[in-house]
């Protein structure tokens, strides 16, 4: 397979496209995804852009907050120049022949913009300014976590939560290394950077490396003010934010790229077919799936989770079956599969919880039978933060002729996901909880069941021949990918799995757990905070209750102080249920946030608590 040119591609989308990938029969039809040529050519010269991350590569010590990545949003301004003091912002002339197209700045996110009046309207964006509670950024020297994490003192009404102690039995954790002692990133000082040979991914950083600081310095909303206070963003089981190389990537695709996929003859549709199919390589990679057309885009896991009751469901589920759900699921792992053995006369069985929220396991053997033809279960709760025993439970619904959905929306940005050691029939995700756009998303399945399954929507895209006789229909994944899908969500899902492979997993779960322990023994001193769940095994996801306050009402004031959490049912109203609950205030954590944020957290709720 030779290595495609791509003719014009911005750099982040030339160097997405260089990354070594599995292929498969998609990409050969197309241009393939695959290659080492990430250079972008012009019509005066050829030079090596770099990859997404390896400009401002975690401890590169680059300008972390790029102007042109802060232009025009509510309550920022651009990045000081090298002469305030500040890291210095790269030249435009990174990006070679950036002003080849006539009144245009290069290609947004990729660099400075020098000067943006070049673009009628794009100096400020009309009313953005009066945007209530949003000041600007006072200086980009005071951002937190740029160099050093500043201690809570820095804070206007935040104060250390006193009597705090570190993780017990966590020396090595990074929730004990002081603010201080985190190195500023130095942008005067070389890094060495990674042999590419051996460092796939990032190469401004030896993979495996990993601190928070490291990743906060790649996420520009991180660093602006709500309310007059730096933002602590504790809503990731809602959304988490996006990384600049994201946001790049994205704006890259429409500024250079933007073309619909498959069929085209053309440079351009061959351009973003390469990024689609490789975007669908990645997420195969990510998932441990053996091949990439085992992977089906979707706008995000309840689309998954739909298609397979409206696919394989409609095929294989009748009158007197059984789908087993647990109580901890989301509304949308419980829904489809109501209204599903409605039509079909099949019956959905609930799977108990025990008091701290794991899946009552022996309940669940009892459940199991010949009438089973689905266990749907959550990777991780989105309410209780519970870590089923997915694996185990598989296993045994598999000894009974059963198959398994399994829901990771939760899951895959907080620990490795690997979908033939579990040996799930299906996994769904969305890309919007793992650092990507919204309205992406991806499911797995075993090829034999795609095989299976009859298309769930027609029309374009998903054929092979059509006439008023007789229609045939595309293999899978294309038969379930009807119409034009989200191409730049695919380029931004495949620059967050890059982005996110920079580091190790395992040590992003690891800080991940510490934090959560962390969490766990602060809030623990809040008086009248109760925590739902302990369950031995689950992500940092704390819901709780504060006596005497009504969740939202908590919520509103946490926000008042730059806090972002999330109150109410949190589709996952009959997990609430099972402890006699309709609500609750959600704190849920991810791998950017710091031990700093849950000390704001809990002063603020202590703050709370003290109010008359």
């Amino acid at each position: 397979m030779t290595t495609p040119e791509f003719t014009g591609l911005a750099a982040p989308l030339s160097a997405l496209l260089g990354k070594e990938a599995k292929t498969g029969a998609a990409d050969a039809a197309a241009a393939p995804a695959t290659g080492t040529n990430t250079s972008v050519r012009t019509d005066t010269a050829t030079s090596t852009a770099p990859a997404p991350g390896t400009g401002a590569a975690p401890g590169a010590g680059a300008t972390v907050v790029p102007a042109a990545a802060m232009a025009g949003l509510p309550g920022m301004q651009p990045a000081p120049s090298a002469a305030t003091g500040a890291s210095a912002v790269p030249s435009t002339s990174a990006v070679p022949d950036a002003g080849a197209v006539p009144g245009m700045s290069p290609v947004p996110g990729t660099s400075a913009l020098t000067d943006t009046s070049a673009v009628p309207g794009m100096g400020t964006v009309p009313g953005m300014g009066t945007v209530p509670g949003m000041q600007a950024v006072p200086g980009m020297e005071a951002v937190p976590s740029l160099g050093t994490v500043p201690s809570l003192g820095t804070v206007p009404g935040v104060e250390a939560v006193p009597g705090l102690e570190t993780v017990p039995g966590t020396p090595s954790s990074p929730l004990q290394t002081p603010a201080a002692a985190v190195p500023a990133a130095n942008p005067t000082t070389a890094i060495p950077t990674a042999n590419p040979t051996t460092s796939q991914h990032l190469h401004g950083a030896q993979r495996g490396a990993f601190s928070p600081e490291m990743a906060r310095r790649d996420f520009p909303i991180l660093h602006r003010l709500v309310n007059g206070r730096p933002l602590v963003w504790l809503d990731n089981g809602a959304t988490t934010q996006k990384p600049r190389q994201v946001i790049e990537a994205v704006a890259a695709f429409y500024g250079s790229a933007n073309s619909n996929i498959h069929r085209g003859a053309h440079t351009m549709a061959r351009d973003a077919t390469a990024l689609y199919e490789a975007g669908r390589a990645a997420v195969a990679d990510f998932l441990g799936a053996p091949s990439p057309e085992e992977i089906v885009f979707v706008r995000g896991t309840t689309e998954a989770i739909n298609l397979v009751a409206e696919t394989w469901g409609r095929a294989n589920i009748g009158p007197g079956d059984d789908i087993l759900v647990p109580v901890l699921e989301h509304h949308s792992d419980i829904v489809p599969w109501q209204q599903l053995a409605a039509e079909t006369h099949a019956r959905v069985v609930p799977v108990p919880l025990l008091p701290d929220g794991q899946i009552d396991q022996f309940a669940y053997a009892d459940l199991l039978s010949s009438r089973t033809r689905l266990v749907a279960v959550s990777h991780a709760s989105n309410v209780l933060g519970t870590v089923p025993p997915v694996a185990e439970m598989t296993a045994l619904a598999h000894r009974y002729g059963a198959k398994v959905l399994v829901d990771g929306a939760q899951a895959v940005a907080h620990f490795p996901v690997d979908v033939q050691a579990m040996d799930a029939d299906f996994y769904a995700f969305s890309g919007h909880k793992l650092f990507a756009p919204t309205g992406i998303g991806a499911l797995y399945a075993k090829p034999e069941l795609l095989a299976s399954m009859v298309p769930w929507q027609g029309g374009g895209n998903m054929i092979e021949s059509v006439s008023f006789d007789r229609t045939t229909f595309a293999p899978a994944p294309h038969r379930f990918e009807a119409g034009t899908g989200h191409i730049s969500g695919v380029v931004g899902l495949l620059a967050a799995l890059d982005w996110l492979s920079s580091f190790d997993h395992e040590a992003i779960a690891k800080y991940e757990a510490d934090l959560l322990a962390y969490a766990r023994q602060a809030l623990a001193m809040v008086p009248g905070l109760e925590v739902l769940g302990d369950a031995p095994d689950r992500i940092a996801v704390l819901a709780f209750t504060l006596a005497g306050h009504d969740p939202t009402a908590v919520a509103q004031s946490l926000d008042l102080e730059g806090i972002a959490v999330r109150s109410g049912h949190h589709c996952a109203q009959p997990a609430l249920a099972h402890y006699g609950l309709d609500s609750a205030v959600r704190a849920s954590l991810a791998l950017y946030n710091t031990p700093e944020e849950v000390d704001q957290l809990v002063a603020s709720l202590l703050r709370l608590q003290q109010s008359p």
